[in-house]
């Protein structure tokens, strides 16, 4: 490819503009100013396209952002009503992945025909080929309700200890645009691979895509305020499969994910390759008494499994923790990782913060700190970890039911400590179907409301318990995001132990 000109306001057409190309005449629009945006209208720019980008906020770092992007000759339009209107002259439209379809820039978009591409379509229009291999660098994505970034950390780790140069993009990490077109001193990508973790809101913008392996982990009701039913939800999810070349790693325990496997348009001989915490069959990965073993990309699959590692060697045996280690080491082997290199990477990686993060044990009590489970199915797996507990719950549900995880775990529950807007939501569940669990509900006028939370589950908790933050709820009614709440439940523990001590 070399130097190609497309008027592509002449006729609208885009396809086969890639990075070599010439951009010119391209007329862009790029809504939303955040990380992803930014870097998108950066890079076509760039290109040589004509860029206005556009974002309801001028917070942050946005003004810098848009200095800099008029230096380069684009057009930014900031603050309350710059996206009212879509502009005249339109060839594409590059959205920020919460951008919903019903939006008013985007409906515009639709009724005149203007193609609308996320950052994820933009990116995979703008690979290069590996110098060494004549073909772009393959991607290993990963979606799911949750799980998504432990996972891809986890594969980047493994991909990296196999010898290989990867990152972990898209979603989580470096923006997936400035990954592909990151190149070293002599012009080449730097990247052998790319560990890709895709929402379901950049996947419903992304239709190019053909991934070398995907993985979906989970499938759970969520986002149903950007969604209309959970039959779009799951649909933006299962376009992760479309065109694998290689495998399509589904999670046994969740049928829905199989059946997006068996729905899925795939290249010929891509494999359906199944993750499971049971004992494996020919062609999954699952667990051997105490064993991560893979029974799915060795010769005598039919008879045997090859070692991965063992639980010991995971920073936690959580369920969820394992199931993430199984996914991720099958998306490793289908480029060929050798197991010891997947060891090697399991036996140092430890979760982000605040996720099932131990806080410390204090008379003889385990406080846990797992602020990122923001809804029910990732509360579910964090409690289904300890046994008792004494649940810290609450916040904003989002529309989410709590009915069946307290049916699942009402046995494992001490007592529960509600906060938050929707902390009645929770309350209810509980009382239809464990009223026998004590429960306490923070006041909403509270001036010191995790020191009250860490004090009452501490009145709660017994020799031998685990004190459990899973709030199964976004944290934006009470806190700037999961991590300050993370945060402040971590400083609330310390403090009350200090004290005690003094």
């Amino acid at each position: 490819m070399g130097g190609r000109r497309v008027n592509a306001g002449a006729d609208g057409r885009l396809d086969g503009l890639g990075r070599e190309d010439s951009w010119e005449g391209v007329r862009a629009v790029v809504a939303g100013m955040g990380v992803s945006g930014f870097a998108a209208a950066d890079n076509l720019t760039h290109l040589g396209a004509s860029v206005t980008a556009l974002d309801e906020s001028d917070a942050g770092d946005r003004g810098e952002k848009a200095t800099l992007l008029e230096i380069l000759g684009a057009t930014v339009r900031l603050g309350p009503g710059s996206t009212a209107e879509l502009p005249a002259d339109v060839d594409v439209v590059v959205t920020s992945p919460g951008w919903r379809p019903d939006s008013s820039l985007l409906t515009q978009a639709a009724a005149r025909g203007i193609p609308v591409w996320g950052e994820v379509e933009l990116a995979w229009r703008l690979r290069a080929d590996n110098p060494a291999t004549g073909v772009p660098a393959p991607w290993l994505t990963i979606t799911g309700t949750n799980g998504k970034t432990t996972t891809v950390q986890m594969l980047e780790r493994m991909l990296l200890a196999g010898g290989l140069r990867a990152v972990a993009c898209g979603n989580v990490g470096l923006p997936i645009v400035e990954a592909v077109m990151t190149v070293d001193e002599t012009g080449a990508s730097p990247y052998d691979v790319l560990a890709v973790e895709l929402s379901s809101f950049q996947l419903h913008y992304t239709s190019s895509m053909r991934a070398h392996s995907a993985a979906v982990l989970n499938i759970a009701e969520d986002h149903l305020d950007w969604y209309d039913g959970m039959e779009g939800y799951i649909a933006d999810k299962g376009r992760i499969y479309a065109g694998v070349q290689h495998a399509c790693v589904y999670n046994v325990a969740d049928p829905v994910t199989e059946q997006l496997v068996r729905d899925a348009d795939v290249e010929e001989g891509a494999r359906a390759i199944g993750f499971t915490l049971g004992t494996p069959g020919v062609g999954m990965l699952g667990l051997v008494e105490d064993v991560l073993a893979d029974r799915a990309f060795i010769d005598d699959r039919q008879n045997a499994a090859a070692e991965i590692c063992t639980l010991a060697d995971l920073a936690t045996p959580a369920p969820h923790f394992v199931q993430n280690a199984l996914a991720a080491a099958a998306l490793a082997r289908s480029v060929d990782v050798e197991p010891a290199a997947i060891r090697e990477a399991l036996r140092g990686f430890v979760p982000d913060g605040h996720r099932i993060a131990e806080v410390g044990t204090y008379d003889e009590v385990r406080w846990v700190d797992d602020s990122k489970a923001t809804n029910p199915p990732a509360a579910l797996a964090s409690l289904q970890a300890y046994d008792p507990v004494v649940w810290v719950a609450g916040g904003l549900a989002k529309g989410a039911h709590f009915d069946d995880l307290v049916q699942r775990v009402r046995d494992r529950l001490r007592a529960v400590v509600l906060l938050g807007q929707d902390a009645p939501v929770i309350a209810e569940a509980l009382a239809r179907h464990a009223p026998d669990v004590p429960v306490f509900r923070l006041d909403p006028g509270e001036t010191s409301p995790m020191d009250r939370v860490v004090a009452e589950a501490a009145a709660f908790a017994r020799p031998g318990d685990t004190v459990l933050l899973a709030p199964g709820c976004a944290s934006m009614d009470m806190f700037t995001n999961y991590g300050a709440r993370g945060d402040a439940f971590v400083e609330a523990v310390h403090r009350k132990w200090r004290a005690s001590e003094d």
